[in-house]
């Protein structure tokens, strides 16, 4: 397993979540999502763990690319990975978007 976080700048979530939120389920080829409050508002932490090594530059660039198509400030994600493509990444991360902005 490799673990690394990233700390990123963020523009803050207005839908915080009240509670931990989980998207997913860890198994080959995909990742599970938690979702919880965290740090402050104009920041977002993700911390990653990945059972595959020595991509932690595509993850970054992934998770950038996120944090700019979403207000994520005061946001943790921990992310729980068993070999998912960047795509599915992606995938997973809106999942959890769009349920937090869901009424």
């Amino acid at each position: 397993m490799e673990s690394f976080q990233y700390d990123l700048p963020a523009r803050p979530c207005v839908a915080l979540p009240v509670r931990a939120e989980l998207w997913g389920v860890v198994s080959s080829g995909n990742l599970e999502v938690l979702v919880e409050t965290g740090p402050p508002p104009d920041q977002c932490r993700f911390q990653v763990e990945t059972s595959a090594h020595g991509f932690s530059e595509v993850w970054q660039a992934v998770l950038e690319d996120f944090v700019t198509r979403h207000a994520v400030g005061g946001l943790s994600f921990s992310i729980h990975d068993a070999g998912a493509t960047p795509a599915v990444v992606s995938l997973r991360l809106e999942q959890a978007m769009q349920s937090l902005k869901a009424p």
